[in-house]
């Protein structure tokens, strides 16, 4: 008897994903976590409109959720002054990238990203055969004008970009990146990931006009929003290849109450302003932590801090693991120099409590070996 007769790239691939949930360290150190800080949620969590719209939703989830999610695209397009042909909403942003790359990527297709950055885009690229090109960060920030170079040097379909940046924090203009599109060749995609930028300053979001077509903006409600578990993300971009989606698209992959969350969520601005300000006291929480114990905060337009633990990544890593010992979840970035940071989300004062609690112990075992 054989098995299932798997294609050759299936074959080749790792049987892996690119993060380790909380949950998985949670089964293997036998404990739960006291701070959940390290997968970028937002502790602080999401609307009393949002959460309302779900539990009534619950009572409906025996049908499925609408396949065209009408009233959300409506309404995100009114949100950004677009057109509902503009919009297309999908399981997270991780999973409208999986869907790009299906669009865009055949075997020996290149593609551009940053070294170290966003690791799921990779994931997916790898997984319809494309070759990743791969740019070091300047300083800290991904570079536009390097990526677009490298895409010119390639002939690449896709260049992948986060403004602001994961796992660094850092971010640019939507001026700069503006700007930097005169350097994108014809034929290329910008694939410009804003997950964060309601955390970010204003000005951070790029002034794209939807109908550009050398770019799509993927925004989500897993940070500022608070809903992660109801993995709800949209991308913006003109119309051609929005509709390019529903081609492949799981048309049924929206639930009906994550539907009714994001809708309501939209909808309350008082929120997600008091959200917007908890982030920035909780941000100055962690860089007050880490200068207390000599280590230097970088400068964060998101709901998380990169921490400069002063040495290499193999001192950071232990630092990470001494945390996590402790109870404390937190991530690293994984591409040298930034890994030599620790990556700290936003949380409540209790979880803070925690790190501060846990840091200066994790830096002692870290620096005993």
């Amino acid at each position: 008897m054989t098995g299932p007769r798997f294609t050759p790239l299936a074959q080749s691939l790792p049987a892996t994903v690119p993060f380790v949930g909380p949950e998985t360290q949670e089964r293997q150190r036998g404990a739960t976590f006291d701070a959940r800080l390290g997968a970028n949620e937002n502790g602080f969590g999401p609307s009393p409109l949002a959460i309302s719209a779900m539990q009534k939703a619950a009572g409906e989830i025996w049908m499925y959720g609408d396949p065209e999610n009408h009233d959300l695209r409506y309404a995100l397009a009114d949100h950004h002054g677009a057109r509902p042909d503009h919009i297309i909403v999908g399981e997270g942003i991780d999973g409208l990238l999986g869907y790009l790359a299906r669009l865009l990527v055949e075997p020996g297709d290149a593609v551009v990203t940053s070294e170290g950055a966003y690791p799921t885009f990779n994931y997916h690229v790898a997984g319809f055969d494309g070759v990743l090109h791969k740019v070091p960060y300047s300083d800290d920030h991904e570079d536009p004008v390097a990526l677009f170079a490298k895409a010119a040097e390639v002939d690449a379909k896709m260049v992948y970009l986060a403004n602001p940046d994961n796992p660094m924090g850092s971010w640019h203009s939507g001026a700069d990146i503006v700007a930097a599109l005169e350097h994108l060749p014809d034929g290329c995609l910008l694939v410009l990931d804003e997950a964060y930028v309601e955390c970010a300053p204003e000005g951070t979001a790029a002034p794209v006009s939807a109908d550009d077509l050398r770019v799509i903006r993927m925004r989500t409600f897993s940070k500022a929003y608070g809903m992660a578990g109801a993995r709800v993300g949209y991308g913006i971009g003109a119309p051609d290849l929005i509709s390019a989606f529903h081609k492949v698209r799981n048309h049924f992959g929206m639930n009906r109450a994550a539907q009714a969350g994001a809708l309501a969520a939209l909808e309350d601005a008082e929120w997600l302003a008091s959200i917007r300000k908890q982030i920035a006291q909780a941000r100055e929480r962690i860089g007050q932590i880490a200068r207390e114990n000599g280590l230097e905060p970088l400068p964060s337009a998101t709901n998380f801090v990169a921490i400069d633990c002063g040495r290499d990544g193999t001192f950071a890593k232990a630092v990470l693991g001494a945390l996590v010992n402790q109870g404390v979840f937190v991530r690293m970035p994984f591409a040298t120099p930034q890994d030599r940071c620790i990556r700290v989300s936003c949380g409540k004062d209790a979880e803070l409590d925690a790190f501060s609690a846990a840091l200066p112990r994790a830096l002692a075992e870290a620096a005993t070996g």
